[in-house]
């Protein structure tokens, strides 16, 4: 099934840290490599994946990084379906979502049952439109998408 997601991750000085996610490797659950935002003195890289089981385990591959200044990582997020990205930064250890003002994580446990985890979408709560039913967390599927 496709769906387009994009992750940006914005990192000062750590270009040594990040440099095995900027090679292909087979042994990891997702596809692709980051590439380096060129001109970006203190350091930015992307990605951009086409199918949600590309992408399965790449925040669990950036928490594992030996990062030199882990409170200065940001990673931005955002599937094809989202108002705008969405912002991840290490709270005790874990990548976790920051939440942004005037938006809201929706998760809608009806949508058809899938073998990859739903994100949910990041909508902008102050635009003039009713924001779809928002499951339950005990609805939720519980397995991290990324």
């Amino acid at each position: 099934m496709s769906r387009m997601a994009q992750i940006v991750v914005l990192a000062r000085y750590e270009d040594e840290v990040m440099e095995p996610l900027t090679r292909d490797d087979e042994a990891r659950t997702w596809h692709g490599r980051f590439e380096q935002i060129p001109g970006w003195f203190v350091g930015g890289w992307h990605i951009e994946f086409y199918r949600s089981y590309q992408r399965a385990g790449v925040l669990k591959d950036l928490e594992s990084l030996p990062w030199n200044n882990p409170e200065c990582v940001q990673v931005l997020l955002h599937d094809e379906d989202d108002d705008c990205f969405g912002l991840w930064m290490f709270h005790d250890g874990v990548l976790t979502e920051v939440p942004l003002a005037d938006t809201r994580r929706i998760h809608d446990a009806r949508s058809a049952p899938s073998d990859h985890p739903d994100p949910g979408v990041l909508w902008r709560t102050d635009q003039d439109r009713k924001l779809p039913t928002h499951s339950p967390e005990r609805a939720q599927d519980p397995r991290l998408s990324w």
